[in-house]
């Protein structure tokens, strides 16, 4: 990155800091339950047309959706953050500042995110910057939970081909992840004929045959090639004390950093199944969610995306990255073989918990990693100009 092109990052972050903070105390107010996030969505988009951006929509996955440069035909990159939060809440969101720390649920994971992504967009519609490809700046939906990454994958669904690289600005500075951690999540329900724990002893119960299917599944020997891991997270069933259960369920997911080795534990998984089904009940089996693993990027293109992303956070932070493997909307680009970085703008902490906070003097830096990694798209005829991966 080149000095003027620093120095006009710099300034720009400075400018805005008190209406970063305005704009996030204001979004991070507005609840956003996964598959709920309509009213964010109308919020993010009214605010970009009214900072002069031409052409916003949001489209049927509650995606945001902003433009810029494209031509309809060429090549794209996205960046985005998504408007969803982990929590249900319908009413107005509750929020605290104190001592340099700004709380509300959500704050960090993803809403300050998405401030960053809203102004550094601005900075791009407000100064008529020429740029070397299109770009789609979005404010997705389902990121979190169950929501399975819909928003995402309806961009994807829509766009094709033509998006070449992803950055999604989730979680804590100084993350750079280049690595997906793919999920399969299943519930697992069993139903039996029950009856009286006395008068019916000996009858199946559900809890019991759900027992051994649980020490089956835990004694499953995953794949080594990739770090792979399972997970029973919840079990519940049964009446009462003096009651042969009828009906118990577990909620079961494994997770790996490779698709492949997702798609041997999902055998697995259904071999399993095979040996306590009819065993005295019913195994009736639900996929939740699948999250994909990665899958056939060209190592150096996702390279070169990193290394950019790279630049910019030591450029601005001080810091070195941290290249930790996550599962986020980064997920679905690597699967399908396009470089993809997911980057932390913020820092706090306690995220997916009612206390979760970010620090409010990190807002300028965080806007500047945002911007740095826009403008790496600008038009020039300097070396510093990165060709499009």
């Amino acid at each position: 990155m080149n000095a003027e092109t620093k120095a006009r990052i710099q300034a720009y972050a400075r400018s805005c800091r008190e209406e970063q903070k305005e704009l996030l105390c204001t979004l991070g107010q507005i609840p956003s339950p996964t598959g709920e996030e309509d009213r964010r969505a109308v919020f993010c988009r009214d605010w970009l047309l009214a900072q002069g951006a031409r052409q916003v929509t949001i489209d049927e996955a509650e995606n945001v959706i902003c433009p810029i440069g494209d031509d309809g035909a060429g090549d794209l990159v996205v960046f985005a953050a998504h408007t969803d939060i982990v929590f249900p809440d319908k009413d107005p969101l509750p929020m605290e500042e104190r001592e340099g720390r700004l709380y509300a649920p959500g704050i960090g994971d993803d809403t300050a995110n998405l401030v960053n992504l809203l102004l550094a967009a601005r900075y791009l519609i407000q100064h008529h910057i020429p740029l070397t490809c299109g770009l789609l700046i979005v404010a997705n939906s389902c990121e979190e939970g169950l929501g399975n990454l819909k928003g995402t994958k309806a961009l994807f669904a829509r766009y094709g081909t033509r998006i070449r690289a992803f950055y999604s600005f989730d979680l804590y500075l100084p993350l750079c992840c280049h690595t997906a951690v793919g999920s399969y999540r299943y519930r697992v329900t069993c139903k039996t004929r029950g009856g009286h724990s006395y008068g019916d002893f000996g009858r199946p119960s559900a809890v019991r045959i759900l027992c051994g299917l649980v020490d089956e599944l835990y004694r499953i020997d995953p794949p080594t090639r990739a770090r792979t891991t399972y997970n029973v997270g919840r079990m519940e069933g049964g009446t009462t004390v003096n009651s042969i259960p009828q009906e118990a369920s577990i909620l079961y997911e494994f997770r790996s950093t490779a698709q492949d080795c997702l798609e041997e534990m999902e055998q697995k998984f259904r071999t399993a199944l095979s040996h306590w089904q009819d065993r005295g009940g019913t195994l009736e089996v639900e996929l939740l969610g699948i999250r994909p693993g990665n899958g056939p990027v060209d190592p150096a293109a996702l390279e070169a995306l990193t290394a950019r992303s790279t630049e910019v956070i030591r450029t601005f932070t001080g810091r070195e990255p941290e290249y930790t493997p996550t599962s986020t909307d980064g997920n679905i680009p690597l699967s399908l073989g396009i470089p993809a970085n997911t980057v932390g703008t913020v820092t706090g902490g306690l995220e997916h918990t009612r206390q979760e906070w970010i620090d409010l003097a990190c807002l300028p830096t965080g806007l500047k990693v945002a911007l740095g990694l826009m403008l790496g798209y600008a038009a020039s005829d300097t070396p510093d100009s990165p060709e499009m991966t």
